[in-house]
């Protein structure tokens, strides 16, 4: 591998470490910064949701800023506006607390456009190896932020508002490393292909989109509340940190391997399926047992979790034959995907509140997995977008 391999491979893999940070970091200090601020379980789980709901509202333009600055670029500006969005959070304040917080999702959210896109782009011959190498690095990114996060405040003395602020750092240090890549890449085609039409067109696309809305919806209600429903049922503070940090840290092995063996075969079904009855074994334990063996809850909800999401990613890199129809059916069915992922942590906070209890809500989650089992059989399924030019293949 020559040195400007190795650096473009570099800079995607740490440009992916940024995009959950800013989200994770949040969960283990909820109970403080609903303290601090004063928001109710339904204000708390609206940070999330806030930060969701940009993920989908804003992914639709990332096409528009590619065709206009390219991809590097595009990536380039997400790195410097996540760090300036977690730097206004760490300000006094829930309102800016909330905006911090939606300006840096709304970075996150032209990211993980942009990603499938910058994985066609420089590597069409091993979409399935980055892929998996960039989405266990977003996983990485949640692991460690949401492990870090009580120590880091601990040994800094800072408040949550100074720990969240340091998330600017490995964000500016990204933007560092891909510079000279945003520097040398080619200027977007202005009168390039636009392929939003063939993709709203087919079938294809709004299996995809269901897939990846309804794992997300499963991912970010665990990624809001797990560290709150172990602390009420009775573990301490940093076991149920670092809980939420074990079942983020298994994703990290799994997104690396699954989307490496699952790209070589013309269906991805066996795996997607096996992702959600490992999700659904997941949510029966923390619902029945939250505080027997969490550990191992924990693993079998990492394994399916971090599956189902490298898997969807997958699927988005390996259906379009060209990079701007990848960055197309990306911004759909992230874009559609996240709004419905919004309402997960919102919705759960209310029926929180509601029940008294988390009976409710994990049995609610129960029922959507059984949804995203159908939605993932029908994603799964050897299929290339209908009405593009030509076919392809899987990944070799």
């Amino acid at each position: 591998m020559s040195l400007r391999s190795a650096l473009l491979v570099a800079g995607v893999a740490l440009a992916a470490l940024n995009l959950r940070p800013a989200i994770a970091g949040v969960s283990p200090l909820l109970d403080e910064i609903m303290g601090d601020v004063g928001l109710s379980p339904a204000g708390g789980g609206a940070i999330t949701t806030v930060m969701v709901v940009c993920l989908g509202v804003f992914g639709p333009v990332t096409p528009l800023l590619a065709r206009r600055v390219g991809l590097d670029r595009t990536l380039l500006a997400g790195l410097l506006v996540i760090a300036a969005g977690v730097a206004v959070r760490g300000l006094d304040g829930a309102p800016l607390l909330y905006l911090g917080s939606a300006l840096a999702a709304t970075a996150i959210a032209v990211m993980n456009v942009s990603m499938p896109g910058v994985v066609k782009q420089h590597f069409p011959d091993r979409v399935n190896l980055m892929t998996g190498v960039y989405v266990s690095c977003v996983v990485a990114g949640a692991a460690l932020s949401s492990a870090l996060v009580i120590p880091i405040e601990h040994g800094t003395g800072f408040s949550w508002r100074g720990v969240t602020a340091l998330l600017a750092v490995p964000a500016l240090l990204a933007a560092l490393l891909w510079l000279p890549q945003a520097l040398r890449g080619p200027e977007a085609a202005a009168n390039g292909p636009r392929p939003f039409g063939a993709v709203l067109r087919s079938r294809v696309t709004w299996y995809v989109t269901a897939l990846m809305g309804l794992q997300s919806l499963t991912f970010y209600v665990m990624l809001a509340w797990l560290p709150t429903i172990f602390l009420e049922a009775g573990l301490p503070a940093d076991q149920a940190g670092y809980l939420l940090s074990l079942t983020n840290l298994v994703q990290v092995g799994t997104s690396l391997a699954v989307p490496v063996l699952a790209g070589r075969r013309a269906s991805q079904v066996p795996y997607v399926v096996g992702a959600c009855l490992l999700t659904v074994l997941g949510y029966l334990g923390v619902l029945l047992a939250p505080t027997t063996l969490p550990w191992a809850w924990m693993i079998v909800l990492g394994v399916g979790q971090g599956a189902a999401f490298a898997l969807a990613l997958l699927i988005i890199a390996l259906r379009p034959a060209d990079p701007a129809a990848v960055t197309a059916l990306s911004a759909v069915a992230q874009s559609v995907g996240y709004v419905v992922a919004a309402l997960g942590p919102l919705v759960f906070g209310f029926l929180r509140e509601v029940s008294g209890g988390w009976t409710v809500p994990l049995t609610v989650g129960l029922g959507v997995l059984v949804v995203q089992l159908v939605a993932g059989w029908l994603a799964g399924r050897p299929a290339t977008l209908e009405t593009m030019s030509h076919k392809q293949g899987p990944a070799c």
